[in-house]
């Protein structure tokens, strides 16, 4: 009686069994054989307190019930949905995409609802990417919802473009990839910080040719409702959950020569304790997703830390958000380097708070001899803002060989030649293209060809729009506001500055980084030459100018370059015509980071009040002593009249109580 109740409770647990059932029913459906014990009387599952606890966690992570015979999906779907009450009290069910998470209401796991756009564009560039990959092998993917259009089947190892061809003639008698099944030569996909297991769950629901996606995390309350949301959500024949460090986990699978094709990196803050064991862990040529939402190290606020944890100086400036950037390019290409490995860069964008990189890994001791000249130093100005970019090292060919040494420089003097000012130094940073151009084309049209697929999808195709308009081969960028600023002049406008520039026979684009940004392959001479002119057109008063200030200096000099700021037809960029959703708007206040997720829930303090706790940390604060003033004099309370006039006399009889009240000299 006692094992048959224990029975009962397991499977109450687990919402596995249906109402109307005995256990004995039951274990016979599962195709399991017992001694038939006495009848029990059938009770309907009401999840209770007493049945709440952890699951049992195996030495490898696993759960009991995953070792045994797996049902169908459909069989899965059934018994989730015949639980009576899965959510447990104080527990809300979030829906995002395709999918339905248990989420607890104590801040116990993690989950930021901005962060969706994150993981739309994830699903997006993960299937095309997978597109890719399972086309060399003769495999298409069947995505709901696209419309069948013309691929263009790119190579990324050679960079270049193999052709079209109609989707309707390649899919003839080939193999196609479908969401939710697993596909025995598809992709190994490993989210190594999952939380409450979301991004994986999408993967599953979301993104077809997958062989196995695994849901990792240190926390035992998150693989808890990792393995809740993904029987919840009829996906265990795809999603395993995984209770290990992130990082012991990809050396190992790096040792058992099992490596993912996909590693998804989302911390709390910084991945850089998570880089070295990822750059070994994914396989050759596989996908490398890492955020990084430690942006106040990275824009400049902490370069000391910023160095630590990324090899790298970072300096404040208006270029800040694509620093950032290249700064986790180049600690990628860095610990990369080590195993004789590089990074080939697929997509890099900034966005809200936090930044996003997309990288393939390859292997190569010839190529990673040329990464020295992929890194570079910057000089930035400390009071224009001019930036200079100074190569590591050096590749020259001769012929089909290349030779490789140190750079020349430093292509500055000991100051600024515009405003005599000194330079700051910052890096090394990665000097290459941000982005495979090609390959956020293709991630574009599946998103043309498939609308209403993401939640997010008209700030995607904004942002990639913007994307593929930026000049690749110009690191960094200025901004309008800091040029006008500078000389004390007003602003022109974009379409003004854009045409000055293309008048002049220069390339110049915007950035997705920044909304005044202006990326130009001009020189920075020519820049202050064309705000030079606009000068002239609105004239500053130049006597109130100091003489040691950076605009008397620039405006001090003629300009050698006469702009016309005449509107040019290609100087408004397409994405600009066509009105994209390019910079969204916050839409709700104190829409950001969220709090860090703590081990018994809950937060001790509101996010806001910690911000102004910490506002101004390092700044020393003069002590406020205007309280004092309020507070009535110690003799007045003592209730002695006479006292209190002769220590608080009026503003006016102060004068002559000092005269009358001292002592002859």
């Amino acid at each position: 009686m006692k094992a048959k109740f224990t029975l009962l409770a397991w499977f109450m647990r687990r919402c596995i069994l249906q109402p109307g059932r005995t256990v004995t029913n039951q274990l016979a459906g599962r195709g399991q054989r017992f001694p038939p014990p006495e009848d029990l009387p059938a009770r309907k599952l009401c999840p209770s307190k007493d049945m709440e606890g952890e699951c049992p966690q195996e030495a490898n992570g696993s759960h009991p019930e995953q070792r045994e015979e797996r049902l169908p999906t459909s069989d899965l779907a059934v018994d989730a949905g015949s639980c009576a009450d899965p959510v447990k009290t104080g527990e809300t069910v979030i829906t995002e995409g395709k999918v339905k998470i248990i989420f607890p209401s104590a801040n116990e796991v993690f989950y930021n609802p901005v962060q969706e756009f994150n993981r739309d564009l994830t699903c997006a560039v993960i299937t095309e990417f997978i597109r890719l990959q399972l086309s060399a092998k003769g495999i298409q993917i069947a995505v709901p919802g696209e419309e069948k259009v013309e691929k263009v089947v790119v190579d990324l190892s050679e960079g270049e473009e193999a052709g079209s061809e109609p989707a309707s003639d390649r899919e003839g008698g080939a193999q196609v990839a479908a969401v939710g099944e697993v596909c025995k030569e598809g992709v190994r996909v490993l989210e190594a910080l999952a939380a409450s297991g979301l991004r994986s769950i999408r993967f599953a629901k979301e993104v077809p040719g997958l062989r196995a996606v695994v849901a990792n995390d240190f926390s035992s309350k998150a693989v808890e409702l990792i393995a809740r949301n993904i029987q919840f959500n009829g996906v265990g024949h795809l999603v395993t959950s995984s209770l290990a460090d992130a990082r012991m986990l990809m050396y190992q699978q790096k040792a058992e020569k099992h490596p993912f094709d996909i590693i998804d990196l989302d911390p709390y803050g910084s991945p850089a304790t998570f880089l070295d064991a990822a750059v070994q862990a994914v396989s050759e040529g596989g996908l490398l997703c890492v955020t990084c939402t430690d942006m106040a190290v990275m824009a400049g606020n902490s370069g000391e830390t910023c160095y630590s944890k990324y090899g790298a100086m970072s300096i404040k400036g208006k270029f800040c958000h694509e620093m950032a950037l290249r700064i986790i390019l180049h600690s990628l290409d860095l610990r990369a380097n080590c195993s004789q490995r590089y990074i080939v860069p697929l997509l890099s964008v900034s966005a809200d708070f936090y930044i996003r990189v997309f990288v393939r890994v390859f292997t190569g001791q010839a190529t990673v001899k040329a990464s020295a000249s992929k890194q570079a130093l910057v000089y930035n100005c400390v009071g224009c803002g001019t930036h200079h970019f100074q190569r590591l090292g050096k590749m020259t060919s001769h012929g089909s060989n290349f030779k490789y040494s140190a750079a020349s420089g430093p292509p500055v003097g000991p100051s600024c030649e515009h405003c005599h000012q000194r330079h700051q130094l910052g890096g090394p940073l990665w000097a290459e293209p941000l982005h495979d151009q090609a390959f956020v084309q293709r991630v574009l049209s599946a998103l043309g060809s498939n609308p209403g697929r993401f939640g997010t999808q008209d700030r995607i195709q904004g942002m990639l729009s913007m994307v593929t308009e930026e000049l690749s081969d110009v690191p960094l960028y200025y901004t309008l506001d800091c040029l006008s600023s500078t000389i004390h002049c007003n602003t022109p406008s974009l379409l003004q500055f854009r045409s000055a520039l293309l008048h002049a026979g220069y390339r110049v684009s915007l950035s997705h980084a920044c909304k005044n940004a202006i990326k130009t392959d001009a020189p920075p001479s020519v820049l202050w030459d064309i705000m030079r002119c606009w000068e002239r057109l609105h004239p500053v008063k130049r006597e109130r100018l100091s003489d040691t200030s950076p605009a008397f200096h620039i405006l001090s000099v003629e300009p050698t370059l006469q702009a016309s700021f005449t509107i040019r037809e290609d100087a408004n960029p397409r994405s600009r015509k066509q009105g994209l959703k390019r910079f969204q708007e916050n839409p709700e206040a104190y829409w950001g980071p969220k709090a860090k997720a703590k081990a018994g829930g809950g937060i001790s303090t509101s996010l806001q009040d910690k911000r102004k706790l910490h506002q101004n940390k390092r700044k020393e604060r003069a002590e406020d002593r205007s309280h004092l003033k309020n507070l009535p004099c110690k003799r007045l309370k003592e209730g002695s009249g006479a006292g209190a006039a002769e220590c608080c006399p009026a503003p006016e009889a102060a004068p002559e109580a000092v005269k009358t009240e001292s002592p002859p000299q």
